[in-house]
């Protein structure tokens, strides 16, 4: 067993999203989530629905579970001693409650993982105002909370999606793969947001990586988006799946594989807009569609993991990154990744 890691921190905190686990709670976690957001109602209400679909049930905190459950051996077995901790955003267990577990345990300095591969306001900053906001209603002395870079183009990242793609393709017969059209998604972002950080370069980037080590051609990958939401006359990042599908059964192609890049889990957005509704409409349209499992604890994306807390352990430890960028930033600037500027609400 490699030599104990004496670490300048003294804890990990996973920063997830979080998720209902019976369905009284999901109009509250729906209220959590959307607190000061222009959407209205009804929308609230429609996606709730799509909660009742799978009994009120988030997958996403079981895939947390598993996550940890993945993730500590492989931190003991590369010699790094920390106690790992949990809260989510939006739904037990909440950040307030996890960083009041940190400092009843005496936790000074800890290294915080938001769940999230690429740079946005809803994937890093706002993480990380949730923290600071935890923090000022505990009103105690927090912990002092570093982050891990945004790791989209990590080789192991990357290669954990590639395993995961060549699962897909081996679902068609191996004279068919050629003909099979790759669709990357991801969450879309109001071009508000989406104008003011790396999102879509980053993740067109990964798209790309993973293309290259397929060997696809240009022609045979796309990257599209699903699961806005938000007020029919805002902007947001297009193609939407549902309508590219359509686009693409008018082109004549009959074979697709959609791959949810741009998550890490088998969530609610993937579970319904993927695993209901593009499903159902390439059923409708006469296509055969496979649906890529997300990274989730893929042994590459845990051994990944390992090594982003490694190299802050450890300044002098190389941090890789493949592609044409590098690896990111630990810290974030003052103004990277700045919260949208919402339009008002109107009556």
């Amino acid at each position: 067993m490699p030599p104990a890691v004496n670490p300048p921190y003294d804890a990990l905190l996973l920063v997830a999203f979080g998720g209902p686990e019976k369905m009284e709670d999901v109009v509250p976690f729906l209220e959590n989530v959307l607190r000061g957001k222009n959407v209205p109602r009804e929308r609230m209400l429609e996606v709730a629905h799509h909660y009742e679909l799978f009994g009120g049930v988030s997958p996403i905190n079981q895939q947390m579970r598993e996550l940890l459950e993945a993730l500590k051996p492989a931190l003991a077995a590369a010699g790094v001693s920390l106690p790992v901790y949990w809260g989510n955003r939006n739904w037990h267990p909440l950040l307030v409650d996890t960083l009041a577990d940190m400092i009843r345990d005496g936790v000074q300095r800890g290294l915080a993982l938001m769940i999230s591969a690429y740079s946005s306001y809803s994937g890093c900053r706002q993480y990380r105002e949730n923290i600071q906001d935890a923090c000022e209603v505990l009103g105690e002395k927090p912990p002092v909370l570093g982050k891990l870079r945004a790791f989209y183009n990590h080789p192991s990242f990357i290669s954990a999606n590639v395993a995961r793609l060549r699962e897909s393709f081996q679902q068609f017969p191996e004279s068919d793969r050629e003909s099979v059209q790759v669709v990357f998604t991801a969450h879309s972002l109001p071009l508000s947001m989406a104008r003011t950080c790396n999102y879509e370069k980053q993740l067109a980037e990964t798209c790309r990586l993973v293309a290259e080590r397929m060997q696809l051609p240009a022609g045979q990958w796309d990257l599209v988006y699903q699961s806005r939401s938000g007020r029919p006359q805002d902007p947001w990042l297009e193609p939407d799946i549902l309508d590219f599908v359509r686009q693409l059964h008018a082109k004549g192609v009959t074979r697709v594989i959609i791959d949810p890049i741009g998550f890490l889990s088998d969530h609610m957005e993937v579970l319904y807009d993927l695993d209901t509704e593009a499903h159902q409409l390439c059923e409708d349209l006469g296509m055969t569609m496979v649906r890529t499992k997300t990274v989730g604890i893929h042994p590459d994306f845990i051994q990944m993991l390992v090594e982003l807390i490694q190299e802050r352990l450890d300044p002098s430890l190389p941090r890789r990154a493949i592609g044409q960028y590098g690896p990111s930033h630990d810290e974030c600037p003052v103004d990277c990744c700045p919260a949208p500027q919402r339009p008002p609400m109107r009556n």
